[in-house]
């Protein structure tokens, strides 16, 4: 059984890298630790295994005092960030253990946990997609209000769950069965393909894939062997 793995990091920006075939790949910059045991759980104390890592100091004084003796009884140093893993294999680690980037490998997959951009409060045409109203034969100025939700004798009440203004974004959004592409374990830098959760400067967390998805592919040769069409002539 494959090690369970993760760390905290901070959201770097996008950019672009090119493989040894000349490929242009999108990859996310996550500036990935190092981070410290800052408690450790088992299954003889809690019931199960896990630890709980910290990430980027700070001053104690910005710390509460219940924060500040936590840490204090662990002896690391004051920590912004705390987030506790479930890890199994987490027996092997101890408080004041140090997580660097080079935990991960090129090639590892990886789900990453964030908080998503926050949009405001927003309608239903951007939040949800919904269609416009005509602007012709009296639309007036409802064009892009959400209409009639419930009928007057059946239902007449609205579901729950039914599309409507509020707020858009800033929720916990977890991309799963992410590809790490490569890993600097002296710049603390973990770069992912593709996108990721959240701003620039974010916090996310990385994790060993939960899920093991296979990728599908074509069972025959795609080239046709139909004399008659293009892809199987000379």
């Amino acid at each position: 059984m494959q090690l369970q793995k993760a760390i905290i990091g901070k959201k770097v920006g996008m950019t672009q890298i090119f493989d040894e075939n000349g490929k242009v790949i999108p990859v996310t910059v996550v500036e990935a630790g190092p981070c410290v045991v800052t408690q450790k759980k088992t299954v003889e104390t809690d019931g199960y295994e896990a630890v709980q890592l910290g990430f980027e100091d700070i001053k104690e004084s910005k710390l509460s005092k219940p924060e500040a003796g936590h840490l204090k009884k662990a002896g690391v140093a004051a920590k912004k960030h705390l987030k506790e893993f479930k890890l199994e294999g987490a027996a092997g680690m101890n408080v004041g253990d140090e997580v660097k980037a080079d935990t991960f490998a090129a090639g590892d997959m990886i789900d990453v946990t964030g908080i998503t951009k926050g949009h405001g409060y927003q309608g239903v045409i951007k939040r949800h997609g919904a269609h416009r109203i005509d602007m012709t034969h009296g639309g007036g100025p409802v064009h892009r209000h959400a209409g009639s939700m419930g009928a007057s004798s059946h239902q007449s009440r609205i579901f729950p769950g039914k599309i409507g203004a509020g707020q858009m974004g800033n929720e916990q959004v977890t991309i799963e069965n992410l590809e790490v592409v490569k890993v600097d374990a002296e710049l603390n830098m973990i770069v992912i393909k593709g996108a990721i959760p959240g701003p620039k400067g974010g916090i996310v967390y990385l994790k060993n894939s939960v899920k093991k998805f296979v990728r599908k592919g074509p069972a025959t040769p795609t080239v046709s062997t139909n004399p008659q069409k293009r892809s199987a002539r000379g």
